[in-house]
């Protein structure tokens, strides 16, 4: 396949050109135009890598579309696959959730049949982006260690997170916008608030600190990638740092962003929060991190779309020195490089053709193609 007249985003640059892949890989890139007979014309297109998710909780909207709706499983994984390829996501690390915030909560009940699906849809080939799995752990639950125990050692477990997500801690340190959140959430009155604040501050005493550390010891000894979550401090960076984490997933401040990216965990914010131009829990803005030259990563989170556009935003963006192959880079290459996938999020030759051409009408990005390992699969 050779696609000619397209905008190649590179590493470090954007070239006019083409590209020839073969048997799924990127044989070769010229900076001009190929005019080899049954040649793709790209119509001045952007040629993109492949973008990387590291952290979606998108697969449990489809198992549990209503509340108490329980959708079949492999009708479930493909409408979510096709969202993401549709978003240009072509690697996902779909997060599952171990513990939970409140006993009850349908990601437990999903748990074992979420991560059973992702593994059987790709031993069947069902898939058109490349699926792995991302276990996040939520501390204060009193069954954390025992469930994550149970999926490290499971082939598709590429990265473990850290969370703990109790009142008073890292994203809730404003305890109005905790009420906000899980009222909102559970449909709880102030009474039964109150009593689930008190029942996760016990939880969090009791768990959080215990399954941290004993979590990220497994971890390290299986070298599985760890990221932490919603760090707040310098100390809870520095804990993450010599814990061995190597990704800080959703900093809330400055102070804890700029640590982290001294200390060489990767930086990811949530691509919502710059498309929205802002944290929807009165958090730091990304935007101000890419100023400070603090932002490593970026995950679409809980809307896919969201990547594809945080990418153009960021390099449209004047208040920082991103281009559009740096913006890339946020959701390509650094990610791959946070889980040692040497193998895509470049264009180059050698590389896996997990590709994407991407057009923008009216600022718009509107993804025309995407290849996976060379074959459209969008």
């Amino acid at each position: 396949m050779i696609i000619t007249n397209v905008q190649l985003v590179l590493e470090n640059e954007v070239i006019n050109g083409s590209i020839e892949i073969e048997n799924g890989v990127i044989r070769a890139m010229s900076d001009s135009g190929s005019q080899q007979p049954g040649a793709i014309d790209g119509n001045q297109g952007f040629l993109m890598p492949g973008l990387i998710e590291l952290h979606t909780d998108n697969l449990e909207k489809y198992f549990t579309p209503r509340p108490k709706v329980s959708w079949p499983e492999l009708s479930a994984m493909a409408a979510h696959d096709a969202q993401l390829i549709g978003a240009g996501i072509t690697t996902v690390l779909d997060a599952i959730a171990v513990g939970d915030v409140r006993d009850g909560g349908h990601r437990q009940e999903n748990l074992d049949k979420m991560i059973d699906t992702i593994v059987k849809s790709g031993d069947l080939g069902l898939n058109r982006a490349e699926h792995f799995v991302h276990i996040r752990c939520e501390l204060p639950h009193a069954a954390t260690l025992e469930l994550a125990e149970k999926y490290l050692d499971l082939e598709q477990t590429h990265m473990v997170s850290l969370m703990d997500h109790s009142p008073g801690q890292r994203q809730f340190v404003n305890l109005d916008k905790y009420y906000e959140y899980y009222q909102g959430k559970y449909n709880l009155n102030d009474q039964q608030m109150a009593e689930f604040e008190k029942d996760q501050r016990a939880q969090s005493e009791q768990w959080s600190d215990a399954n941290r550390y004993a979590i990220a010891k497994l971890c390290r000894e299986k070298r599985i990638p760890l990221a932490s979550h919603d760090d707040a401090t310098r100390m809870h960076v520095e804990e993450s740092h010599s814990l061995g984490l190597v990704l800080a997933e959703f900093p809330t401040t400055i102070e804890a962003a700029q640590r982290s990216h001294e200390l060489g965990l990767k930086v990811m914010m949530g691509a919502p929060n710059v498309v929205r131009g802002g944290s929807h829990s009165g958090n730091v803005a990304a935007h101000e991190l890419a100023t400070l030259g603090v932002l490593d990563a970026l995950s679409s989170d809980y809307f896919p779309g969201s990547l594809i556009d945080a990418v153009f935003k960021l390099a449209d963006d004047e208040r920082n020195d991103l281009d559009l192959a740096a913006a890339t880079r946020l959701a390509t290459a650094n990610p791959a490089s946070a889980l040692n996938l040497s193998d895509r999020g470049v264009v180059n030759e050698g590389l896996r053709a997990d590709l994407l051409l991407v057009e923008r009408k009216a600022g718009q990005a509107k993804i025309q193609q995407v290849l996976r390992q060379g074959s459209r699969v969008f």
